[in-house]
């Protein structure tokens, strides 16, 4: 029984330890990833999950944040390829309790200028990463967001090293074409002819 509650608390002063000071990079990484707060939540929670069920497979001391990465790329992958495979299903009951309610899109009392303004305000750089196809959003956020090196990127996508090359390479190229005419509104101009 002791030798059982000290194993349990080595694993906890791992997880606390190492993964937890990475929770906010991970939401962050899990928000990007799927692009809204309900998802992004679950995400984060899966693979915080899966973390602890697998803490026996993690090795104290080595990279603890890509690690957690991995999980969760792992687990949005696996997400993805569940809803492809399953076409969205709509519950009537959740379709009538949507039409019943009273503060419809058509009927809310926001503003419409403040409806348009509240999407044109937002963070443009932010924006166009996420619109960003999901391969190249993934190796940007992880290289130019998360600061991990070609070598770890390509260990958590599971790609070879010349892989994360090409899509970084493509996804700033593609972000930078995204960025152009905003740039330009406010002045800047491509010098380089």
């Amino acid at each position: 029984m002791i030798l059982m509650a000290n194993k349990t608390s080595h694993l906890e002063r791992i997880f606390d330890g190492e993964f937890m000071p990475h929770a906010d990079a991970l939401y962050n990484f899990s928000y990007h990833l799927t692009g809204n707060e309900d998802d992004a939540n679950d995400l984060f929670q899966e693979a915080l999950l899966k973390a602890w069920r697998f803490i026996d497979k993690y090795e104290a001391g080595t990279n603890a944040k890509a690690w957690l990465f991995t999980i969760a790329k792992n687990a949005f992958i696996n997400e993805y390829r569940r809803k492809v495979k399953m076409p969205n299903r709509v519950e009537l009951q959740d379709f009538v309790t949507y039409q019943d309610r009273e503060d419809t899109p058509l009927t809310s009392g926001m503003d419409l200028r403040e409806e348009m303004f509240q999407y044109l305000m937002g963070d443009e750089v932010t924006l166009a990463i996420n619109q960003l196809p999901v391969d190249f959003r993934t190796v940007i956020l992880l290289s130019d967001v998360e600061d991990f090196k070609y070598d770890e990127i390509a260990t958590i996508l599971d790609i070879p090293i010349g892989t994360v090359r090409s899509r970084l390479h493509r996804a700033r190229n593609l972000l930078k074409e995204k960025l152009k005419t905003y740039a330009e509104k406010f002045g800047y101009e491509d010098k380089r002819g």
